[in-house]
């Protein structure tokens, strides 16, 4: 078969090689050797996993060195001669590998590609949670270092959970479910000195990570844990007491030191599940210990699961009556409100209706006397002498003009009555 380098690249840029080769009749490798003979690049290692979950995966460009004619010619495969299947001995390091492959772990669909997210992380400081820009993630609090063990016990959670034919996901938008408040201290103290100056702020992703039993759904987060350690102030940083930089210092290195408390992680975790409806007030938690491993209680943390579910549906039916029971009362209390409002603001235009034709008679008793004074000038204006009369007459009309209607009907026009200023709903 004979093709350009621009054809051969389109080829093994739209499939695997190990999908490409058949169709020429040749191996997967013989075609990879054919490509750097040629300078054609393709897809290296895990670019179709990226592409599969839609992550960003990067293809070098063609160069154009050459325009050269490839030829590719199938390869005939040797005759190979039957060989007597053997039963691999047991113990021995054949059987040991497959048995290996075979318990190899397998990887929860829901923590693909996180931890690659997680390591994206703001600016975080020694003894510090990672932060991740990405707020749709696991609910896996932790330092970066210990990062892989959090993965790794979330994914034993989950795969159990899956096992168990339950399905862990994130909670969608559409939901009603909240994700608790989730405290990171091994021994609960009353007070916090978390971070710098003891406001450290910590990570949590804006949905809940849930799992449903029937109806039943249950939040779960998993966080590492801090501990109250004592911090040497040394050289413009703090350092935990029993730490290299403290130990190995000189005694008058420690002259002009202090020491205060901080809660630092401690490398241990703790597993959280909560109830994520809102007003359902319940939750338990599994914190793991040097003698046992959380990895240990996953069992028995499904086991306790499962049985809570009665529990939980009892506290959400109660909490569905009391939320009805709120609303019933609030819709109440908003209609009081309404019809205490309409009966104000009907009140308030009566009030403003007979303020408004006070005013107006007020008004007519003034107009009323403007009208004497014009009718006064007019009758004056009549005996004057013609010059005075002529030069007069244009001012008098002038002066009713700027004072405007005096029709008493006018003034009545203007007033609103009580339904046309506000218009009662329910008397």
């Amino acid at each position: 078969m004979q093709l350009t380098r621009l054809e051969l690249y389109k080829r093994v840029c739209d499939s695997p090689l190990s999908k490409v080769a058949p169709e020429f009749g040749i191996s997967g490798t013989a075609l990879a050797a054919i490509c750097k003979q040629y300078q054609v690049p393709y897809p290296g290692s895990g670019y179709w996993t990226r592409k599969l979950l839609g992550l960003p995966a990067e293809l070098r460009p063609l160069l154009a060195t050459s325009d050269d004619i490839i030829e590719i010619t199938p390869s005939v495969p040797k005759p190979r001669k039957p060989r007597q299947k053997r039963l691999p001995e047991e113990g021995s390091a054949r059987n040991t590998r497959a048995g290996a492959k075979h318990r190899r772990a397998a990887r929860h669909p829901l923590l693909f590609g996180v931890e690659e997210h997680f390591r994206k992380t703001r600016d975080v400081k020694d003894g510090e949670f990672l932060r991740p820009y990405k707020r749709i993630l696991p609910d896996l609090i932790s330092l970066e270092p210990a990062l892989p063990c959090a993965l790794s016990i979330a994914n034993d959670l989950y795969l159990t959970l899956t096992k168990e034919g339950y399905r862990v996901h994130i909670a969608p938008t559409n939901n009603d479910l909240r994700r608790i408040h989730v405290n990171e201290q091994e021994m609960e103290r009353k007070d916090r000195k978390y971070g710098r100056y003891d406001s450290g702020s910590i990570w949590g992703p804006d949905r809940p990570t849930v799992f449903y039993i029937d109806t039943v759904p249950i939040g779960l987060a998993l966080t590492e844990m801090t501990e109250r350690v004592t911090m040497r102030y040394l050289n413009g940083d703090y350092h935990r007491e029993d730490s290299k930089p403290i130990r190995s210092a000189k005694p008058w290195q420690l002259t002009h030191s202090w020491t205060t408390e901080q809660d630092m992680p401690c490398g241990r975790f703790r597993i959280i599940a909560y109830s994520p409806k809102n007003g359902v007030d319940w939750s338990v938690s599994w914190q793991e210990t040097a003698q046992e491993p959380l990895g240990g209680m996953i069992p028995n943390i499904v086991e306790t699961l499962r049985a809570a579910k009665d529990k939980l549906q009892r506290l959400m039916t109660a909490e569905n009556e009391a939320a009805a029971e709120r609303k019933r009362e609030w819709e109440e209390e908003w209609a009081r409100y309404e019809r205490q409002e309409d009966a104000r603001k009907a009140a308030q235009a009566v009030t403003d209706n007979r303020q408004q034709l006070a005013e107006i008679i007020d008004k007519w008793g003034k107009a009323m006397t403007v009208e004497r004074f014009f009718a006064d000038a007019e009758g004056r204006l009549r005996s004057a002498d013609e010059e005075r009369r002529q030069h007069l007459t244009e001012r008098l009309m002038l002066a009713r003009a700027m004072m405007g209607s005096l029709d008493p009907l006018d003034f009545i026009e203007g007033w609103l009555v009580p339904d046309e200023r506000y218009r009662s709903k329910y008397f």
